[in-house]
């Protein structure tokens, strides 16, 4: 459909991508935590935005909340990349979806982290 219009096909927007298709990373300042939101999902090829995203966070703030509610994949690359940087300040994964909850709890992480409910959560302490 696209040739009526002469333009070439633009890749998907990943903000717009149907969770599980492309995993995409957003980052913001809430309040005085460094937020980074993921979705999709993300394995040994895909999780060098999340460690951009929490190297940032790290160097510009004192908490870094990750928002994993959207996550449909992880694995032990992700976990790994979570405890690294939760050496390194003050981490709290908020409302991890079922995979990583299931990783987390899998592996006893879920005990060494900081696991909230909710962003909301994360941010107020």
């Amino acid at each position: 459909m696209n040739s009526a219009s002469g333009g070439e096909e633009r890749p998907p927007d990943p903000t717009t991508a149907p969770t599980g298709s492309l995993p995409h990373v957003t980052q913001e300042a809430q309040g005085d935590a460094w937020v980074v939101t993921v979705v999709g999902a993300f394995d040994l090829n895909s999780v060098s935005a999340l460690s951009a995203a929490l190297e940032t966070g790290v160097r510009t703030h004192s908490t870094v909340v990750v928002d994993a509610s959207g996550l449909t994949f992880a694995d032990s690359t992700v976990l790994n990349l979570l405890l690294h940087f939760h050496r390194k300040a003050v981490l709290r994964v908020a409302s991890p979806a079922s995979p990583l909850a299931r990783v987390l709890a899998l592996t006893g992480a879920d005990r060494v982290l900081d696991v909230r409910a909710t962003v909301a959560d994360s941010i107020g302490g």
